[in-house]
């Protein structure tokens, strides 16, 4: 609230006695006092804001690393499978998009969402009413498959190098699904107990990590360089394949969509952001410090993995047969470990699994926390989260059993998940090269928005053709859409008649108009603006009086409530007093919801006044239902029976409620 204003300007709606307040009221009646996702989200959110605070960019880089480092466990494999021979050819063509294309859009997307929204925020500022809406629940549920995804790829490529571990390949060979079910399952028992992002944590597992990387890609290219027939053989069986450059290049960019794995975590990488320190003089609305750490973040996050993608996939094209590769094969999902264990030993082959595993569960949980993040962040403000989203553990059971049922659907293989992977990926990459065309296009500039919109076409283009290759991805991610609207729909519609004003100013002359009211019986009348001329006015007047049998010496007041974007759910309230035709006082204000508005200020002058107002309405014309959907669609419809359902939703007592009455 501003500082300032007269208490009677500045008091809150007031809810039922010890209930829920509007959006961040007291808890509701028997509800744990718990710290949910949401308020996780926005408890972060206001100390990050006072503080600054934050760690410096390469220390968050490893909790993006965590995710987009951790690929290396399985992405060779994938290339190798997708691409045979041309495998590092394609993997300079990915590369190449990702400098050229993702890096570009997302330093993009820092500047405009500084504070880890991401690309899904750019465009729901660009979009609005229900169109909006519907459009970032439909990128919610690829982003929910993304995580989801990255949760079960991850655990079945973690079991996968646990069970291909020459120590226990005999005793679990046979176990794999079972054992990422466990995984799957472990994940969920930790955030049941209370989990916290370890940025310490994830700093030594990405360092250790790359450092074994660097050893194993050391030592491949040390034995490819030792045995030069190895590379000539490897070019010879290219060209008979593949003929020229040109043809090679081309192949490439048709297998291209089926390597997009590698260019996962930048989402992720903009979702940190509020981690970011940046400078002691960054404020929230320029910090200009933490843009520029988070740029320094992805595009050296870029550079690591952009090395390593091309290192990799050379040497263990060269160096590891083709059978290897394929189901069954002792690479398959594990081709750096393979190397590992083969050049390097049992022993260091066996710390490098278990690095490579300890890596893939915490990108796990890392996608867990994103999850449990990223819905708070959008749904209860659209008025559709269920009651069970606002608190953690309902959530992330709810979450453990789809990765179960994603998980078994699949029957843990990396190979079959890839397709799904790579569609919340690209998805997530094409609405951000989208977002930011249309951002640079608003801000005049041509150049950037002729080149945001090439990668964007790249992307779509990639996108479509791995959904036509792998439908997979997008079958989960129409299910995950349709389960989340369909949630989303039904739980507004639960709470239809919830008072969802967070707040109600008054400005100085409506302040005083209901300061003059309140020595006597407050009444108002609600009114839909019309012409607005004195005649509507005199006619109003005249019209509720003989309804109400209202005393010519009693005083009303009228209320006026236009509704801007029916689609939002939660908004303060500011009223307008005017005079009109030098003697009809009106109170104006604009809300998403004619009868929460009207509801809300009826509550909010009886708490400053002590007075119980009155309200006068005429029936609406027309079908019951019609005029309900046009209530829950568009914020208007059968007035007066939903203001009064709001207000006895919103005050138990009835003594103390304010009277509703219809002519």
């Amino acid at each position: 609230m501003l500082k300032g204003m007269s208490d009677m300007a500045k008091t809150p709606p007031r809810g039922r006695q010890g209930g829920r307040q509007g959006a961040g009221g007291t808890l509701e009646p028997g509800r744990p006092e718990q710290l949910t996702a949401s308020d996780a989200v926005d408890a972060a959110d206001a100390a990050e804001s006072a503080e600054h605070q934050g760690q410096r960019w390469w220390r968050v880089m490893c909790l993006t690393g965590v995710d987009y480092f951790s690929t290396l466990g399985y992405q060779p494999g994938i290339a190798a499978l997708a691409a045979g021979l041309l495998s590092p050819i394609a993997t300079v063509v990915l590369v190449v998009v990702t400098l050229a294309g993702a890096l570009p859009v997302y330093r993009r997307v820092a500047e405009d969402s500084p504070h880890g929204e991401g690309s899904i925020a750019m465009l729901e500022r660009l979009l609005s009413f229900w169109k909006g809406k519907l459009f970032v629940l439909a990128l919610l549920g690829f982003a929910a498959t993304d995580f989801l995804i990255t949760i079960t790829l991850s655990a079945a490529d973690a079991s996968t190098h646990l069970v291909e571990n020459p120590h226990f390949t005999s005793a679990l060979h046979s176990h794999q699904l079972l054992i990422t079910l466990v995984l799957v399952a472990l994940l969920g028992a930790v955030f049941l107990k209370g989990f916290l992002e370890a940025i310490g944590v994830a700093v030594v597992l990405v360092a250790l990590y790359l450092v074994l990387n660097v050893v194993v890609v050391g030592v491949g290219l040390w034995h490819v360089l030792s045995a030069p027939h190895l590379v000539t053989d490897w070019r010879h069986g290219l060209t008979m394949e593949r003929g020229n450059v040109f043809v090679m290049i081309g192949v490439s960019l048709l297998i291209f969509p089926k390597l997009a794995l590698g260019m996962s975590g930048f989402e992720t990488g903009v979702a940190v952001m509020p981690h970011v320190q940046g400078d002691p003089g960054d404020s929230e609305e320029n910090p200009a410090g933490r843009i520029r750490d988070t740029k320094k973040l992805l595009t050296t996050a870029a550079l690591i993995m952009s090395v390593f993608l091309i290192a990799t996939s050379f040497i263990t094209t060269v160096l590891i047969p083709k059978a290897d590769f394929q189901v069954g094969g002792q690479a398959n999902g594990r081709a750096l470990a393979f190397l590992a264990h083969q050049y390097l030993g049992s022993a260091f082959g066996t710390v490098y699994d278990f690095s490579t595993i300890a890596i893939l569960w915490f990108a796990g949980a890392s996608a867990m926390a994103g999850l449990l993040n990223l819905m708070p962040r959008y749904l209860p403000r659209y008025g559709m989260a269920p009651h069970w989203a606002r608190a953690v553990r309902p959530m992330v059971l709810v979450f453990t059993l789809v990765a179960f049922l994603v998980t078994w659907i699949f029957d843990a293989s990396v190979d079959k998940q890839g397709g799904a992977y790579a569609t919340g990926v690209l998805v997530l990459m094409s609405s951000a090269a989208i977002a930011v065309t249309i951002a640079s296009r608003k801000a005049g500039q041509r150049g950037w928005t002729v080149g945001f919109g090439v990668i964007a076409v790249v992307f779509l283009y990639t996108t479509v053709v791995n959904v036509v290759e792998r439908p997979d991805g997008v079958k989960i991610g129409a299910c995950f859409i349709g389960g989340i609207v369909l949630v989303s729909l039904l739980s507004r519609l639960a709470r239809a008649f919830e008072l969802r004003v967070t707040s109600v100013e008054l400005d100085d002359m409506a302040a005083r108009f209901v300061r003059d009211i309140a020595s006597r019986r407050i009444r108002f009348i609600a009114n839909e603006p019309g012409e607005r001329d004195a005649a509507e006015y005199r006619d109003k007047v005249k019209q509720i009086r003989a309804d109400n049998d209202i005393p010519t010496e009693d005083d009303l007041v009228f209320v006026e409530v236009t509704v801007l974007d029916a689609s939002e759910f939660e908004s303060a309230v500011t009223v307008h007093g005017h005079v009109l035709h030098g003697r009809y006082r009106v109170l104006s204000l604009e809300s998403s919801s004619i009868p929460n508005a009207l509801a809300a200020l009826l509550l909010h002058v009886r708490d400053v006044t002590g007075c119980q107002p009155h309200i006068y309405f005429e029936w609406t014309e027309g079908s019951p239902f019609a005029n309900f959907l046009r209530f829950f669609l568009f914020g208007h419809g059968e007035v007066a029976p939903v203001t009064r359902e709001v207000l006895r939703e919103a005050e138990s007592d009835r003594t103390r409620r304010p009277r509703v009455h219809v002519g």
